[in-house]
């Protein structure tokens, strides 16, 4: 029983490798280009992450306030048991 469940591991693993190499030796490989961009495209994509970023900087203050609150309702609330 336990050489059939892992024969059909087995079997299932490899037919699952196969089904998904299929699009990695679809590539012909006769291109080496990496990166074709021009300086435009780099502008706009570190225009982008400057965004991102910008737009972190509020939420990180934000979750600082939450658990800046939080932590002194719980020192609060353990003074007035200490009481």
């Amino acid at each position: 029983m336990n050489a059939i469940k892992t024969l059909t591991t087995l079997c299932s693993a490899v037919a699952l490798s196969l089904a998904t190499s299929t699009a990695a030796l679809a590539s012909s490989g006769a291109t080496n280009k990496v990166f074709v961009s021009g300086p435009l495209i780099l502008l706009f994509l570190g225009f982008c992450a400057l965004v991102v970023v910008i737009q972190c900087i509020p939420a990180i203050i934000m979750l600082y306030g939450m658990i800046k609150g939080t932590a002194s309702a719980v020192k609060d609330e353990m003074a007035e048991v200490k009481k």
